[in-house]
């Protein structure tokens, strides 16, 4: 099976358990059907799909051919709203702005169930896996951007009651136009025990190198650099992160620490940041790293490898075996061997959650987003 083909099975995997649920809910004789070991051989295709398939878009509502909206400094655009049960299956956008940064200006947010306060909250480039605000060309499981400068997402987010997702122009400059199109489907109501999306924004411009003797080690994660923190029950899916170098030499020496059901200690330890991300050897050091992007993992942005103003873009997603937890999670990795180098992150940390979450830190205003090297 090649990856395409692969990462359109995982996309599919969700929606296909929706109907083998709803459809085993429904009524006894569908649950023997969906309980047969024949019908589990075929794709969930071949079989009854329940619930109504949709889309909400930037469709000119007049009939005319101004599918998009423009936005004004300040505007907020709701771009999809739906009561009752569904899952959204898949978000494109594609954005038209004289502004440079436009990708770190718009920021995605989305509530769920009526929560006030938003499970989504990311500048739209860095939710698409351009945390350096550039775009790249790249496909993985559940993230990609194509020719054209069109943004993709195919992570799953149901919800029981109700969704809503805006995007806001927290820059100076309008933007032309967004053209949005998001997939999603109607349900009755959720399976048992279904999972709330989230995807958290974080920064460190710049992390703070520690020197000295506590450079040399580091067995309690403190002064890491944080993907997300949460309580409650759910599994971590994986994260995005650009890398702005500040100074010569490699970035990555770091090791992941994941804290699982344990506030003081990580459960989960790594051999490296290009470990992490199923890479290796600095991924092919300063004079012949190149880009790539592959289904679970890539750096599809590779630029001035280990030099000052060096530019990466990477993701690790564990759709393969997501990090389950029962009552917390702190996802976290040294920047540098403990710690001791003070380059510019960014990240974003995607997760499922048995309840909608939004205890997330304060986003940094737009000024302090875009990327800038910090020399001493």
């Amino acid at each position: 099976m090649d990856r395409q083909t692969s990462a359109g099975a995982g996309r599919r995997g969700f929606l296909g358990g929706l109907a083998g649920w709803s459809l085993a809910a429904a009524a006894p004789g569908q649950a023997q059907t969906a309980a047969n070991p024949a019908a589990q051989a075929l794709p969930h295709y071949t079989r009854r799909i329940p619930g109504k398939s949709l889309k909400q878009s930037s469709y000119d509502r007049t009939g005319g051919n101004r599918d998009f909206w423009p936005m004004a400094p300040g505007e907020t655009r709701e771009v999809f709203n739906a009561d009752g049960a569904g899952v959204i299956s898949h978000v494109w956008f594609t954005i038209a702005s004289p502004a440079e940064y436009h990708l770190k200006d718009l920021v995605l947010r989305a509530w769920w169930d009526g929560n006030p306060k938003p499970s989504v909250e990311v500048p739209i480039g860095d939710f698409f896996g351009l945390n350096l605000a550039s775009y790249v060309i790249y496909q993985s499981a559940y993230l990609a951007c194509s020719p054209g400068k069109s943004l993709n997402c195919y992570f799953a987010m149901p919800y029981a009651k109700g969704a809503r997702m805006a995007v806001t122009n927290e820059g100076s400059r309008p933007v032309g136009a967004l053209y949005s199109n998001i997939d999603y489907r109607v349900l009755d109501s959720l399976p048992p025990e279904t999972y709330y999306f989230h995807a958290q924004y974080r920064q460190a411009q710049p992390c703070v190198a520690i020197t000295g003797e506590a450079a040399k080690v580091n067995l309690d994660g403190k002064n890491n650099y944080v993907f997300m923190e949460t309580h409650g029950r759910g599994h971590l899916m994986g994260i995005t992160l650009g890398v702005l170098e500040n100074a010569d030499g490699w970035w990555g020496e770091g090791d992941e620490m994941i804290f699982v059901d344990d506030e003081t200690h990580p459960v989960i330890n790594g051999t490296g940041s290009e470990d992490y991300l199923l890479a290796s050897w600095d991924f092919g050091g300063r004079e012949t790293s190149q880009p790539f992007a592959h289904w679970m993992y890539g750096a599809p942005l590779i630029q001035a490898a280990e030099r000052t103003g060096g530019r990466y873009d990477v993701y690790r997603w564990h759709g393969d075996n997501p990090v389950s937890f029962n009552t917390y999670l702190r996802h976290t990795i040294e920047h540098g061997h403990a710690n001791d180098r003070g380059d510019n992150f960014f990240s974003v940390a995607y997760w499922y959650q048995d309840a909608p979450y939004t205890d997330f830190p304060a986003l940094p205003p737009v000024h302090e987003r875009i990327p800038r090297v910090k020399t001493p």
